[in-house]
């Protein structure tokens, strides 16, 4: 039960302090809503861009299979790091935020048919911008996933996939309620690296590194 509540918990972690920035594109994505952009493509297109952010930090569990657990779980050092980069160089990424949404919404306007006939090329255009937001999201995943066993990194997957549909969801409902955005993009930057910079000291800890420092 201790295992399953960490995983859990640091699931939830992970993805809040590397997802807070994708709420706000999200809402400006269904704000735009119309007869050829609709909310399915929105929902699809970043389950999809986030499922090529898990392949790509996959690597990590196999590396964490070969390579003795105490030492990958030094790669926790990384969030602690990058926490710590985030709250001294803290500041305010609305203005990039707006660029990756007008870049979307041109391609989007342009009726790009390329893969039409496998998905809607909006789809791909919103898994694009999710792909390329996720910069940060590989960097935290790697080393808790390479100090996770096969069934926390099972745990993490379906809570990582359960909570897309509920960034989705206040994404959607922050569309109706812009003050709360505001606070989301105020104190968003001070929450997540308080959050990596946790992150690391637990991965620290579950995997036994500290005691063999």
């Amino acid at each position: 039960m201790n295992q399953f509540l960490g995983a859990v918990a640091s699931a939830c972690a992970a993805f809040s302090a590397t997802n807070l920035d994708d709420i706000i594109i999200l809402t400006l994505l269904f704000a735009q809503v119309n007869a050829n952009f609709r909310k399915r493509h929105i929902i699809i297109g970043q389950y999809l861009g986030f499922s090529i952010i898990i392949l790509a930090s996959l690597p990590g569990f196999f590396g964490g299979l070969v390579i003795k657990r105490s030492l990958i779980g030094l790669l926790g050092f990384l969030p602690i790091i990058i926490g710590i980069y985030q709250l001294v160089k803290r500041q305010n990424d609305d203005n990039d935020n707006d660029d990756e949404i007008q870049a979307v919404t041109a391609t989007i306007n342009r009726g790009n048919n390329i893969f039409n006939n496998l998905l809607a090329p909006q789809i791909y255009n919103v898994a694009a911008v999710t792909f390329a937001n996720g910069g940060d999201n590989i960097s935290i995943y790697v080393p808790l996933f390479a100090s996770s066993t096969l069934q926390q990194l099972l745990i993490t997957l379906i809570v990582f996939y359960i909570l897309i549909a509920v960034w989705c969801y206040l994404g959607y409902f922050f569309t109706r309620h812009r003050a709360i955005t505001s606070v989301f993009n105020k104190y968003g930057s001070i929450l997540a690296p308080i959050v990596l910079i946790c992150l690391g000291i637990y991965i620290l800890i579950d995997s036994g590194s500290l005691q063999r420092m």
